[in-house]
């Protein structure tokens, strides 16, 4: 039995209600925060007014972090030139950068998604991910203003810039998912296959499927990088 649309709101609101807790914001307007995370297939799933998708947040979000991103770097790099200054943030505000903060968030698990995108494996496309990120940035300055932006970039995305150097991570599991999603391959999953080691020092080994059909193998320190590892030796072989 399919859910309606009070159902699909009312589960959002309870894990939107723990992530913003995890983050310690207070909020007030839970409207713009379901408009965040809207995809477009979910508004046309419900035929609901074509602009309440989150594209217009999305493109808010995008010019605030451009603004905090370069006040943050401005201040934190005073010898900086104005061409490693750019690059610096055009490395920060990137598609790679930009899931990797959300993914470290869970910010995929809050995506309203139509039937079709979540069979397809929208929810962990990066492109999307990437987007709810910058919708939500757009929805937190309209609801809190610049400075509950500050505190939540403070926490979620300067951390990771140590020094003039920064790069993104590549997200080897959403680069794998977009490129098997573009293909019409099928679903990636994952599977734990061993837990070795003491505990300071554990090795897990992980499986890649696709379609439930194992592809590759990998090992890491974390569950995490164990998967990682076994999506790039897949990602490295498919191509």
């Amino acid at each position: 039995m399919s859910k309606n649309k009070s159902q699909i709101i009312m589960q959002f609101k309870v894990k939107f209600d723990q992530f913003m807790s995890n983050l310690d914001i207070e909020f007030e307007n839970y409207d713009i925060y379901i408009q965040a995370f809207s995809h477009s297939s979910f508004i046309n799933d419900f035929k609901l007014d074509k602009l309440s998708h989150n594209e217009r947040l999305e493109f808010l979000g995008d010019a605030v972090l451009e603004l905090t991103v370069s006040q943050f770097l401005y201040k934190k790099f005073p010898l900086l030139p104005e061409g490693k200054l750019t690059k610096l943030r055009a490395s920060i505000v990137c598609e790679p950068s930009l899931v990797t903060f959300a993914m470290s968030l869970n910010m995929n698990e809050l995506l309203l998604l139509g039937k079709g995108e979540e069979k397809t494996g929208g929810r962990e496309r990066p492109s999307l991910i990437a987007d709810a990120f910058e919708s939500f940035v757009g929805a937190l300055y309209l609801d809190k203003g610049i400075e509950s932006v500050e505190t939540f970039l403070n926490k979620v995305v300067y951390p990771h810039v140590i020094d003039d150097n920064y790069t993104a991570n590549r997200d080897y599991k959403t680069e794998l998912q977009e490129f098997m999603h573009r293909r019409n391959k099928g679903v990636i999953t994952y599977h734990l296959l061993d837990e070795s080691g003491p505990a300071h020092h554990k090795l897990f080994t992980s499986e890649v499927l696709l379609n439930g059909e194992a592809l590759e193998i990998g090992e890491g320190r974390t569950k995490k990088e164990s998967e990682q590892n076994a999506a790039k030796k897949a990602l490295n072989n498919s191509r």
